[in-house]
């Protein structure tokens, strides 16, 4: 396994993201059960908010830094 990837997704932007984008797939699946448009609609956005609120608090360093290349040719 590569160590570059170690922490990948634990950190509070990925948490924060997956539970945004969740709330937002179940708001729009009952919309579909219920064949209520807007509340699908609703769920959508609700997805969308959730990346728009991970990437901000990745820009933040909330989230996973990139590691610097140590390589050498």
């Amino acid at each position: 396994m590569s160590a570059e990837h170690e922490d990948h997704g634990h950190t509070p932007a990925a948490w924060t993201l997956v539970g945004i984008v969740i709330a937002g797939f179940t708001v729009g699946g009952v919309g579909v059960i219920i064949a209520n448009i807007p509340i699908v609609i609703v769920g959508a956005v609700i997805c969308v908010v959730g990346i728009v609120v991970g990437k901000v608090m990745q820009m933040m360093g909330m989230g996973a830094q990139p590691k610097s290349s140590t390589k050498t040719s």
